[in-house]
């Protein structure tokens, strides 16, 4: 019987051709997880460009969402792909788990007031996170998998079409929105127009879906390495202990100074307590994955500086706009000259 093979199974067993396949497969990893988040980013921008467009007074933000160049987006993708590529599991599942501790934590804090604004800001935060999520739960699913490497090439197909279709999107909104959503004869924008703020909470969904996932895969690979359980509780006692002072004091941290510049440092001292902890319960290699994680995570605030700015000077989400709004000068138009010349 004729059997499916792998791209590398019909080449002889050597130990390069093993290490070779792995990087293959994790670069496969980085690529979904970068594709995942270019979707996010560009659902967020298409979310903010329409609350912009409500809003006249945001002419200046409007016209930096507009001004994006292909090629940028292009090399911060690429970038982002080779970072989760080249970042080891075992870290990536303690990113994961430091994010979410952190964002349950945001969540169960918050004020009704302030919480749209706030998701807005987790959703912003959670890239770099997000795509560590989806490396751990590709890495675990496919684990011990006969077409691994096909499986997850037909992952990316599907993670590519998608990531296509939400820069089209985004796209056709900066360029077309206002003029469609005011001539009423395209689909896509009325859409917009009436259920923009229906965005977040769908994308808030699916990212608690997704790190959902993640988390129960980045507990099974952190747990792969231990053979007793002692040494499982040598090392999770002090990785809560220090989750639970980063997660404090973070969170008294951006109260006290939002902004990019407290994000920034946000990741610096993330990044800095997982270093000093894994001094103690980790490995050398693993060292060297919190340092990939730091220009990982910087890399993706530099994507999002400007939407993070934007989430400062507007509350967002804003108001729901009324569909019948832009047409509500046409019918008063005509009615002042006929009262004048009645009168007359």
């Amino acid at each position: 019987m004729f059997s499916l093979l792998s791209p590398t199974s019909w080449l002889p067993s050597l130990p390069s051709l093993d290490w070779g396949s792995g990087l293959l497969d994790a670069l496969l990893q980085g690529l979904v997880g970068a594709c995942a988040v270019s979707i996010l980013n560009n659902l967020l921008k298409v979310y903010f460009f329409v609350g912009c467009a409500n809003h006249p007074e945001l002419r200046l933000e409007k016209q930096r969402l507009q001004a994006r160049w292909a090629s940028l987006e292009t090399v911060h993708l690429a970038g982002l792909a080779l970072i989760l590529t080249v970042v080891g599991v075992r870290v990536a599942a303690l990113v994961v788990l430091e994010f979410s501790l952190r964002a349950v934590s945001m969540l169960l804090s918050l004020d009704k007031g302030s919480r749209g604004t706030e998701k807005l800001q987790l959703y912003l935060l959670c890239q770099y996170s997000l795509g560590c999520g989806l490396t751990c739960g590709l890495s675990f699913l496919q684990e011990g998998a006969l077409h691994r490497t096909l499986n997850l090439m037909l992952g990316l197909g599907l993670a590519a079409l998608l990531s296509t279709g939400a820069r089209r999107l985004r796209h056709h909104v900066c360029r077309l929105y206002e003029l469609h959503s005011s001539q009423r004869y395209c689909g896509v924008c009325l859409s917009l127009l009436a259920g923009a703020h229906h965005l977040p909470r769908l994308l808030g969904r699916t990212l608690a879906v997704t790190f959902i996932v993640g988390n129960l895969a980045a507990v099974a690979l952190i747990n792969q390495d231990f053979l007793t359980t002692s040494e499982a509780v040598r090392f999770w006692t002090p990785l809560t202990i220090c989750y639970t002072l980063l997660v404090i004091y973070m969170q008294e941290e951006q109260r006290q100074r939002p902004g990019l510049k407290s994000h920034v440092q946000t990741v610096l001292v993330r990044m800095c307590g997982l270093f000093v902890l894994l001094l103690t319960v980790g490995r050398w290699l693993d060292l060297l994955g919190i340092l990939i994680c730091l220009l990982g995570e910087l890399w993706c605030l530099v994507g999002i500086r400007s939407l993070l700015d934007l989430c400062q000077i507007q509350d967002f989400p804003p108001q729901r706009p009324s569909v019948s709004a832009p047409s509500q000068p046409q019918p008063t138009a005509p009615a002042q000259p006929e009262e004048g010349t009645a009168t007359s």
